[in-house]
């Protein structure tokens, strides 16, 4: 019989504090509800949904602090503005080949990467409208305060556009989308992951999981995408893939330039990776435990990129590159942005300690992928002008 995962407090994670505590409460309410709603079992990825997502409760929905030091996670704009200014230069090329100012921002998080890109694209010449899509009503707020010197150049949307020409950045976004989790069986079938209800629980979670065969669509899509390796439990995310492929349908001409933390398909389901890539995240504390601290803590899953490519390509757009992080920023003129040693020896300094979370194998340099899809554009774009690696997707 293969094992199902458990559920337990990671060592070392900090206590919530009481108002978190009592969030978590609400939240964890909410998802019982759920479940009893559901006839007893949630699906996973409608778990990752409410605990993310619920309005007013979810963890992107609600008003906790989510980034740098006092947050959750560090993203590369807010490691440094030179994230920002780096991606200026192939954002500039989009905009020109499009014959637009327009940039549209996915799930701008702190603002952090639009405060950095809108100046340094007017030090190129470009006074960019700047369009931002975001779920989260807690963080439109910090949005609006944190661009407001850019006055009516930032506008937020509430709904996806009918038509767009441009650049469309998303920076971190389709690792958030809510994924399916998977097992297989002894059988060598594929299970769906979900929750249910412990009536026996006494430990961190009112919640365990419990495994159901997985509909015959879902089953052939797994199948298509990995052998059967019993006991292997990995994801699909066939809403991101579903989000690609929508995007060719009013992205009429231009550009997205998608970073994530991901793989291609066959070293996503490397038979060594045999507990997938599901991931969560409080105060800066990395695990594997998605059923505890509901609401008060990030989940994701690494991305398959090679999955976005082919979405990419159902939706009608052509795969434009795709390189690692390192490789993108570097061909994009990040190292040029470094100041001299003689000029501000402070800023500098804390440029170089940017530069390394940025382009370190250790760090994001490598994990971090760049992946540019889109229509109707004429030059190579130069993001990917060495390093290329679409023929490993």
């Amino acid at each position: 019989m293969i094992e199902l995962p458990t559920v337990q407090i990671p060592s070392g994670l900090p206590e919530p504090d009481a108002d978190a505590r009592a969030h978590g409460a609400r939240v964890q309410a909410m998802l019982v509800r759920r479940i009893e709603e559901a006839g007893g079992w949630l699906p996973f990825d409608a778990w990752m949904q409410a605990a993310l997502y619920e309005p007013g409760l979810g963890y992107y929905s609600a008003g906790s602090a989510k980034f740098q030091r006092q947050g959750d996670f560090t993203t590369a704009p807010e490691t440094s503005p030179l994230f920002g200014q780096a991606l200026a230069p192939q954002v500039a090329q989009i905009l020109h080949g499009s014959q637009s100012r327009t940039v549209l921002e996915f799930g701008a998080g702190s603002g952090a990467l639009a405060a950095a890109l809108i100046p340094a694209l007017q030090d190129l010449g470009i006074r960019v409208e700047y369009r931002i899509l975001e779920l989260s009503a807690d963080l439109r707020v910090r949005q609006q305060a944190r661009l407001a010197p850019w006055g009516d150049q930032v506008r937020w949307l509430d709904t996806l556009p009918t038509i767009f020409e441009g650049c469309v950045l998303a920076n971190e976004v389709l690792d958030a989308m809510p994924a399916m989790l998977f097992q297989w069986n002894a059988a060598g079938d594929p299970d769906l992951l979900g929750v249910e209800l412990d009536p026996d629980a006494q430990g961190p979670s009112p919640f365990r999981w419990s495994a159901r065969p997985a509909p015959a669509d879902v089953a052939s899509v797994i199948g298509n995408r990995m052998p059967p390796l019993p006991g292997y439990r990995s994801e699909i995310n066939p809403q991101a893939e579903a989000w690609i492929r929508d995007l060719g349908r009013w992205l009429r001409r231009g550009a997205a330039l998608l970073i994530d933390y991901g793989f291609p398909q066959a070293e996503y389901y490397h038979p060594q990776r045999l507990q997938g890539t599901l991931m969560c995240h409080f105060r800066h504390h990395a695990h594997d435990q998605p059923l505890i601290l509901a609401g008060l803590q990030d989940i994701t899953a690494h991305v398959d990129f090679t999955a976005m490519a082919d979405a990419a390509l159902d939706g009608g757009l052509d795969v434009l590159g795709y390189t690692s992080q390192a490789r993108f920023l570097m061909n994009a003129g990040l190292t040029d942005l470094i100041r001299a040693p003689g000029e501000d020896p402070a800023l500098r300094a804390r440029q170089l300690t940017a530069l390394n979370t940025l382009l370190s194998e250790a760090e994001m340099g490598e994990l971090f992928k760049v992946l540019a899809i889109g229509r109707d554009l004429d030059d190579p774009l130069l993001g990917f002008a060495r390093g290329d690696r679409r023929d490993r997707l």
